[in-house]
């Protein structure tokens, strides 16, 4: 009989945890979630739904972790990204003569060091800068200019408009372009330099012209002696023989 009582108590007891103790059955809480990184380019792409050959671009040129280095790296961006229509624009073979290291700064053409928001692009100082590099002409100069609620692109070879707003934060711009933006310095080449003009020949100086003279003076001034040397001796001699024909 004790022992009867005995379970019981511990029955009780155990309902009475589990009615005042619920969190201590509870399971155990879930792991905090980790710290967010910075936004995904070719997630933002994907998502879009047509910019697949723009993603197969950044990853076979390595710039989809590139733009992740600068963007965890709390470096501000803006993207231009051309649709596959836009793509579909481009002659092939123009496409195709590009090398690997042009294909890699084409990308790179269309990533500007800078975060341009939608309210920003009538404020932009052009030429922008980009990751290609070089900005100035016959390189990678990138004009931009905003016409009311027009945005327009010029590279020198194409003219292009932003179409809308893929992705816009306080780190990240990513915007739809109609077309493909082509550097200048792919297909133009800077014309060439000028030839420096010939050099003009030195003037004599005053003081070289007057010892010219004075060197040119000294045998005119020595001749009239040797003459009136030679004027004397014959004097003499006509006078000798005049003489000695007297005697």
């Amino acid at each position: 009989m004790s022992k009867h009582i005995f379970i019981f108590l511990q029955l009780l007891l155990l309902l009475c945890i589990i009615h005042h103790f619920p969190t201590i059955i509870a399971q155990s809480p879930a792991p905090a979630p980790a710290a967010s990184g910075p936004p995904d380019v070719v997630t933002i792409l994907k998502k879009a739904g047509h910019f697949n050959t723009l993603v197969r671009l950044l990853k076979r040129t390595k710039m989809d972790a590139r733009i992740f280095s600068l963007l965890n790296n709390s470096n501000p961006l803006t993207i231009f990204a051309p649709t596959d229509e836009a793509f579909s624009k481009l002659k092939s073979k123009t496409f195709k003569s590009l090398t690997y290291q042009q294909r890699i700064q084409l990308v790179q053409f269309h990533v500007v060091n800078l975060l341009i928001s939608p309210s920003d692009f009538e404020m932009v100082s052009n030429p922008l800068s980009t990751q290609a590099g070089d900005n100035s002409n016959y390189k990678f100069p990138l004009n931009v200019t905003a016409d009311d609620d027009q945005v327009s692109i010029k590279t020198g070879i194409v003219n292009a408009s932003v179409n809308g707003t893929l992705y816009s934060d306080d780190q990240l711009a990513v915007y739809q372009v109609d077309r493909v933006l082509l550097p200048l310095g792919f297909f133009v080449s800077p014309p060439p330099v000028p030839a420096p003009p010939p050099l003009k020949e030195e003037a004599s100086s005053p003081s070289d012209s007057s010892e010219e003279d004075e060197d040119d003076a000294k045998p005119s001034g020595a001749m009239p002696v040797i003459y009136n040397g030679l004027g004397v001796m014959s004097f003499m001699c006509s006078v000798i023989i005049a003489i000695s024909l007297c005697v």
